[in-house]
Order: structure tokens, then sequence, then C-alpha cells
């Protein structure tokens, strides 16, 4: 009888999750570890990501939304009741915020009489990614860079367990980042940390802290290109780790990686459609051994129409253990090596990267590349969906085999959780309360020294600890970042001249120059974003399109409130106002700007929304006043052009 082969030990199991309140999540966590999660992934609401308590103008609508609220360390000590920190692998995805959050995760774990130096898990702690695509960012790149090397230099010294920046290239293919690009920005980000942190280390320890930097990476459906974007990955970061750096030992050259497989290419319509699409992303990122992911944690089958509740993700995370625990995956070395056609792919991959890393390099590196970033990444965006509208990339159910028959799993509850609207006013009781009952002297000294430590260029860490645990608020900490270093507002990659991509838009031209005589000047199409979501993917596609239409567009980015969106109408003198909001947060939002451009004496101007927006919410917008309402079913843009000509037209309105 032969020994059975020697099985690889399977990746951290993990799913995506947090909503609502720190007690409901807290809840949710326990109920996925029993059902056989390995590791926690935490995901904060919008105002605990970008620094504003739960009370504050920006954060109405958006609180526990997309993620759980977190606003003192109260907050933090309920997430994880129960859940010994010392012995879990907790992955935070937290990036503006990422010292403050993870300050918390130490006064808690510190309360639980764990030992620190023990902890495991990750911050994502990628700033540079948020200019280019998420936008949670507060503060502009260098001081940024500064609070990410000082979370490093602080977990190498006291919580060496711990991996303190997570280059997160996730959303740079969320953002339409093709292989090579995704490649070289996110390589990019790392070399830009790693030179921040090399003079604030001895010579013989920095190969460890290199060691210490992991990814988070993304895999979408053309699955066999995304492996050997893996495989490059591993091979280019460790010949920058070698080259660049220095590092001898090949154990601090290792290219260690979490993922989430691709949001992005899941669809609204036929969403059932979108289990298998998990599935074949997810092999692109476990069938290679040489390049496996050292955690891996999947958006549920309905994440395209809302908040997926606990039986959603409870499929998906079956989905792994089904990989992992049934097959014999992990029986096997790596099943590539030596194949010609993946050899050939992967330096097909590693040459486009390079080249773009140098040309990177060439301008000063990331921060100084981040303008050269996000508009690479627009035009990106702009050909993987112009693709999709010719037809020339098929995507089942949405651009061909439409027809089908209705999901049995679309439930009376409408296939998705919601979120309770009391919740924000519960939230910010509780806040109130915490403020009424902490020390306010020691608030108030522990906040003097924070705004000194950023002012005089010390490591924050130490000065953010004590914070947490004098019971600072959120909004608090950030209020003395951006005290000190100021805010930014990221570029948009919206250029304001016409482009030279005009195939099939000759009608539209010409409809738009015909309308904007009849209206005695240019079409003025104002695109806003109002609240907290960074998700300006759609906005930057739909002011493209309009301005290659010939349009006067106006788009200033994201995170705007309703009343200054209401100023750039009136200032503009707008014909047509379009919002994109993907958080959840369209009603409250969409309410507010309403009543204010009624009362700006704008009520007459017509307004366009975009987002996840569920049909009973839609019928609610258009009871507003909403004329129209897109969400991603609507994938054909120059339709969206189209009705935005019809609606800006004074013919059009004297016929009606």
């Amino acid at each position: 009888m032969t020994d059975a082969p020697k099985k690889d030990r399977p990746w951290l199991i993990r799913t995506y999750a947090g909503h609502s309140t720190a007690e409901a999540s807290n809840a949710l966590y326990k109920g996925n570890l029993a059902k056989g999660q390995t590791g926690l992934s935490v995901a904060f609401d919008l105002p605990t990501q970008t620094g504003y308590d739960s009370d504050h103008i920006l954060s109405r609508g958006e609180v526990g939304k997309v993620g759980v609220p977190v606003g003192h360390l109260g907050d933090m000590r309920t997430l994880f009741d129960e859940i010994p920190l010392e012995q879990m692998n907790t992955s935070m995805t937290i990036n503006a915020t990422a010292p403050w959050l993870l300050s918390l995760y130490i006064a808690v774990a510190e309360e639980q009489g764990a030992d620190v130096s023990k902890l495991q898990g990750t911050v994502q702690n990628d700033l540079i990614k948020e200019y280019l695509s998420r936008g949670t960012y507060i503060c502009p790149p260098a001081p940024s860079l500064k609070m990410i090397a000082d979370v490093a230099e602080y977990c190498y010294t006291s919580v060496p367990k711990w991996n303190p920046m997570n280059v997160c290239s996730y959303h740079l293919q969320e953002a339409g980042a093709t292989p090579e690009q995704e490649l070289s920005f996110a390589l990019a980000t790392a070399t830009a940390v790693l030179d921040q942190l090399r003079p604030r280390v001895a010579e013989e320890d920095f190969p460890a802290l290199v060691g210490r930097i992991s990814f988070f990476v993304n895999a979408g459906i053309r699955f066999v290109t995304e492996m050997c974007k893996m495989r490059a990955f591993v091979d280019l970061w460790d010949e920058i780790c070698e080259e660049r750096y220095g590092v001898t030992d090949p154990k601090y050259r290792r290219f260690r990686y979490g993922v989430q497989v691709n949001s992005l290419g899941l669809t609204e319509q036929q969403p059932e459609n979108n289990v298998y699409r998990i599935l074949i992303e997810m092999l692109a990122v476990t069938l290679s051994k040489k390049a496996r992911a050292r955690a891996v944690q999947l958006p549920a089958w309905n994440e395209a129409l809302g908040l997926p509740r606990p039986w959603d993700q409870q499929w998906s995370m079956r989905m792994q253990q089904i990989l992992a625990y049934e097959t014999d995956l992990l029986e096997f070395d790596d099943l590539f090596d030596g194949n010609p056609a993946v050899d050939a792919k992967v330096e097909e991959l590693k040459a486009g990267a390079r080249a773009e890393l140098a040309h990177i390099d060439s301008m000063g590196g990331a921060i100084d590349g981040i303008e050269y970033m996000k508009s690479r990444l627009v035009d990106s965006n702009a050909d993987r969906l112009g693709r999709i509208e010719a037809g020339e990339t098929v995507v089942v159910g949405v651009n061909k085999w439409q027809k089908g028959e209705p999901s049995p799993l679309m439930t009376g509850d409408g296939g998705i959780m919601v979120v309770d609207p009391a919740v924000e006013a519960q939230q910010v009781a509780r806040l109130n309360e915490w403020r009424a009952q902490r020390n306010e002297g020691e608030v108030q000294a522990a906040l003097k020294d924070l705004r000194a430590a950023a002012a005089e260029g010390r490591n924050i860490m130490p000065a953010s600890i004590v914070a947490a645990k004098a019971g600072v608020t959120t909004g608090e900490w950030a209020e003395q970042m951006r005290a000190v270093h100021g805010e930014y507002r990221g570029p948009t990659g919206v250029g304001s001249g016409r482009s030279n991509k005009t195939e099939g838009l000759d009608d539209l031209r010409m409809s738009v120059d015909a309308v904007s005589d009849r209206l005695g000047r240019r079409l003025k199409f104002l695109v806003g974003k109002p609240g907290l979501d960074g998700h300006s993917n759609g906005a930057e596609q739909i002011a493209v399109r309009a301005r290659d239409c010939g349009m006067d567009i106006a788009y200033e980015g994201i995170r705007l409130t309703p009343s200054e969106i209401v100023a750039a109408a009136l200032e503009d003198e707008a014909h047509v106002v379009g919002l994109s909001i993907l958080s959840g947060s369209h009603i409250p939002l969409v309410e507010d700007l309403m009543g204010q451009m009624r009362d700006a004496g704008l009520g007459h101007i017509p307004v366009i929304v975009g987002g996840i927006i569920p049909d009973d919410d839609a019928e609610r917008l258009r009871a507003m006043g909403v004329a129209r309402v897109y969400t991603p079913k609507d994938f054909e843009l120059n339709i969206i052009m189209a009705d935005i000509v019809t609606l800006a037209d004074p013919a059009a309105v004297a016929a009606e």
C-alpha cells in the first residue's frame, strides 16, 4: 500500500463582511467562523473609511451601508466581542484611517489580555490606489505615504507577525486596468512604500521588513490570463526584491497575496450566472501552486444587486471549502511548470509590465505618476466598455442570450439584505453617549499629542494608540490629520477636450449640436457624486462619453455634498444633472438634493441617477422627480447619451 500524497495546507478561507452595527457584524463573524471560515475580513462603512463620525454631514445616508461603522474603542470592542484576537487572522480593508483602526484593534487586543506581538493579520493601508480607483483617501499623497511607513515601522518593532501594508491592485482591475497595468501600477506602489521605509530601519533589518509587505489582488474571468498574471507577479516581485533592494533570502522575496475575485464582472442580469463566474475566477488564483493565494474571499452571487445575506456568503464559502477539501488540487506540484503556452504569456505580461514600470520610474515613481496612471485607467475602462457595447466582448445574459427563466433565488426579500434606515440614528445616539461618558481632559491631551506627532513628523502610531484608549473618535483622529496635512482632491482622469474616439458617435454629435443651437449655447451636463462613495468608474465613463458626444461637461470628482452639487448646477447653468451613487445611499442623498434644487429655483432642470438601485427604490426616485434611473444593466452608454439630449432639448419640453 502506497503512502497517500502529502497535501498542502489550504489557503485562509474568508468572507468580506460587515454591515449595520458592530453588534450585528460580531454575530455574523461568529456565525461564519462556526461554518468553517478560517480568518476574518472586515468591511468598514464609508464614514469609517474616510475619517468621519456618524453624525457628520457627509455621513448622512452612508452609516452601516457598505460595512460596519467603527467610531471609537467601544465599537471595536463590540465588533470582536468573544473573538480571541491572539488566535485570529484578521484582514482589515481600511486605508486612509489604517493607523487609527489598527490602533483600536491593538487596544482591544490588550484589553483581552492578548500578547500584541502574536497578533496576525493585514491592514490594507494602500493610499496610492485610493487616488486611482477607490477614492477613500483623506490627505495628499506625500503625508499619506509617510503614514503608511509609520504603520510598517511600528508593526516591524511591535507587531512583527502583522502585515502592515497590503498593496491593493484589486481596485485597479475594477477601474479597468489591463493585466500589464495591474502588475506595474501595483509594483510601483510597493516600491514607493519600500523606498520610504528603507532609511527608517537598519540595513540588516530591511529584508525582513520587505518580507512583511503583502498584496491584495483581483482575478477576472479570463482565468488563464489571470493565472499567468499571478505567475508574472511572483517573478517580478522576486526580481525587484533582489535587484532593487538586494534581498538575498528567497523567503523574504516571496510574493504573498490574498485575493477577492472580480465584482466588476458580476451582472445584475441573470445574477445566478455569477456563481459560475466566481468559481472560474477562483481557479485563477488556486490552480498554480507556485502562485497560489494565501487567503481567498469570494463575493456572493448577488453583489451586483445589493448587500448579500448570510446564506449568500455561506454559499461562496462552501465553494472554497469544496475546492480545498473535496478535490485533489492540494496534492500536486505546480500544474503549469514547463507549459510553453503559459510560459510565453507570462513573459509577455512581464515585458509589458517592465516597460510600464520604467515609464513610471522615469516620472519619479508612483506618487509623481498618479495623474498619468489615473488617465490610463479611465482610457482602459472606456476601451473595455466599448468592446462590451460593440459585442466584441461577450457577457452572457447581458449582450448575448438575454432571454432566460426568472431566477428562483430572487425570493420575497428581493434576493438581498437591506440595512434598516434606523441604524444610522441608533449609531449616532451611541456615539453621543460615548462622547458624554469619556474623560474630556484625557481626550484633549491625547488629541494635542496626536496633532503634535503629525506636525513634528513623529511616528503617529504610539500617539494614535493612546488616543484610542482615551476614547477619541474616528472623526476626531482624522480631523487632526486634515488639520496638519490638509485635504486632497485626486485627479479625475477625465480631460475636458474632445477625444479622438468618435466611432459610432456621429449621430449623437449632430443631435448635441442641434440641441445646443436651440439652447443658445453648448449643452451643459453636470456629473456629480454625492456622499462618500468613491467608486467613480461609472461617473467617469458617463462624463467621458458625454464629452466625446460634444457636450460641455462638468465633473469635479468624488465626495460632494448635495448643496455643493446644487451650487455647481446654479453656477454652471447646467441643462441636465447626473448623479452616480453605488453605496446604496441613493434615497436620502437624492431626496436632499431634489429639495435643494427646488429651493434654488432649479426644479425644472432634469436630474438623472445611476447606481445599484432596486426597482422599488427606482420608483421612489421617480416619484421625487428624478427623470431617469439607470442601473448596471443599462450598459449601452449611447442610449443614456440620447436620453440626456432629449431631456435637455427645449423643443421636446415644448412638445410635452
